[in-house]
């Protein structure tokens, strides 16, 4: 009987010796063309590192007693500029607040006073019930509703579930709301501008 006799060695035939390394390149390009959509997936988009970002906002155009609506991190961010009788209006109902002196960490500290701002005539808040996620909406001084506190001093009404915000962000007793409105991190980069998401200067 004959002995079996084993095939030469790749490195002996040099047409099988090519053929192998083009099959490795092929397969080696192969896998690195599916690895980098891979971990590319994992790379945040520029939306995403966008949401993350602060947010400067040109508040010069914003007449006494309007709101500007803008949108940081994929939440609304309201901008409202109160005049001199929004601003007295805030003292006339503490009483029936449930947080009336902002005790609850939903404000940077700077925050923690009467108006929860930083400059007493701009009000900057998230535009989001603290109940279930739901936007308010504004509502002015006076406004006659049977959902709203008598002799409204102007606020916010949450239409979900009837949560009811004065002009500062602070919830009214006895209402699904639990917290006031949350104040975002902001500061004044000029008497036009302010910006959303940065507090590095604010004092």
């Amino acid at each position: 009987m004959s002995a079996y006799t084993l095939p030469p060695p790749a490195s002996a035939d040099p047409e099988r010796r090519t053929w192998l390394l083009a099959t490795g390149a092929v397969g080696g390009a192969a896998a690195v063309a599916t690895a980098v959509p891979f971990v590319s997936s994992f790379a945040p988009s520029e939306r995403a590192r966008a949401m993350g970002a602060s947010v400067e906002v040109d508040i010069g155009d914003i007449a006494p007693g309007d709101m500007k609506t803008v949108e940081w991190r994929g939440k609304p961010v309201w901008i409202v500029r109160r005049t001199p009788e929004m601003l007295a209006a805030l003292d006339s109902h503490g009483a029936e607040l449930a947080d009336p002196d902002s005790r609850r960490d939903q404000q940077p500290d700077y925050a923690r006073n009467a108006t929860r701002s930083l400059e007493p005539e701009f009000f900057v808040a998230v535009g989001i019930c603290t109940h279930l996620g739901c936007s308010p909406t504004r509502v002015p001084q006076g406004s006659a509703n049977p959902s709203l506190p008598a002799d409204w001093p102007g606020g916010f009404f949450c239409p979900c579930h009837g949560s009811t915000f004065d002009g500062a962000g602070r919830v009214y007793k006895n209402k699904p709301a639990p917290t006031n409105l949350e104040i975002p991190p902001h500061r004044f980069v000029s008497a036009t501008r302010v910006l959303i998401g940065d507090d590095a200067s604010a004092a």
